[in-house]
């Protein structure tokens, strides 16, 4: 008796079809038919009743189909084991990232799993923050790094990786960068350039300004910070970012602090409790990523 012989067995018992369960373990149907009838001739009894227009199960198949789930469940706990073991992980995962935010970290700690473990694949995708982490609770996606406003979303596992406060992002000549500091109606009294809604340093801005009862104008809209800050050193906006982004551009913005924005910009890396084997790891190596960069 051979595992591949259970699991055509189990593929036409759930399929109630020779034909779908051919194309399910991906062989020829004359292939799987000849494989239960030689598991048949050895069990001394038939498994599958096949004069209807469907295949159904014998007395003797339904007998058997538990075993034989239970045994294919079996060998595969077995051969996880064993590549827990050795570190032979296999299998795929997909990882989630804020659009246009590149993060070295991130992306070493992707080739550093890679170069360790390439029986996995790895898929990245862009997007915003809250369609990650919803995608992350769905499990359409194991891991994500996520922009978010105070605090971790509940109900995941969480890293910090930046936590920083927001800032006016504005161009040399501009009134405001006179100011070491600037609140944020004072802010608020020129068009502001933002990030879309569904980000962390966006939600930050919105729950502030609502906080004090503002109602910016957010004239100009751009997906990635990048863009932000040349709309901004264009003298388009003032424009919305963390500290660490405008300051990267400091030949060409000055940022000031808004003095009355209390909430934490955060970037985090998010993932549910239950993990597999692989995914452990990678959390387990981007750890050490941004650990060693800090």
């Amino acid at each position: 008796m051979e595992l591949r012989q259970l699991e055509y067995f189990v593929a036409v018992a759930e399929e109630a079809n020779f034909t779908r369960a051919a194309a399910r373990v991906h062989i020829s149907q004359s292939g799987v038919s000849a494989q239960i009838r030689a598991l048949e001739r050895e069990l001394g009894a038939e498994l599958i009743d096949r004069s209807g227009g469907t295949a159904t199960l014998t007395t003797a198949g339904q007998a058997a189909l538990p075993q034989a789930r239970a045994t294919l469940a079996a060998a595969g706990s077995v051969k996880q084991s064993v590549d827990d073991v050795t570190g032979l992980l296999r299998g795929s995962l997909s990882i989630g990232m804020v659009t246009a935010c590149t993060v070295p970290q991130l992306f070493d700690a992707l080739a550093r799993f890679h170069s360790g473990h390439p029986g996995v694949e790895l898929a990245l995708r862009e997007d915003n923050s809250d369609q990650l982490i919803a995608d992350v609770r769905s499990g359409e996606l194991d891991l994500a790094l996520v922009g978010i406003a105070a605090r971790t979303p509940t109900g995941l596992e969480s890293m910090v990786v930046i936590d920083e406060r927001i800032v006016a992002a504005v161009p040399t000549k501009h009134p405001l960068a006179e100011q070491k500091d600037a609140t944020l109606a004072e802010v608020c009294e020129y068009p502001i350039v933002a990030l879309p809604l569904g980000t962390g340093i966006r939600a930050v801005f919105d729950r502030d300004c609502a906080g004090v009862g503002l109602s910016p104008s957010i004239t100009l809209q751009a997906s990635a910070p990048d863009a932000v800050a040349d709309l901004a050193a264009r003298g388009l906006g003032v424009g919305i970012l963390s500290r660490s982004m405008a300051e990267f551009y400091g030949n060409r913005l000055v940022a000031v602090e808004l003095t009355d924005s209390h909430t934490a910009a955060l970037l985090a890396l998010v993932w549910r409790s239950a993990m597999s084997p692989a995914l452990t790891e990678l959390v387990s190596v981007a750890t050490t990523s941004f650990s060693e960069s800090s």
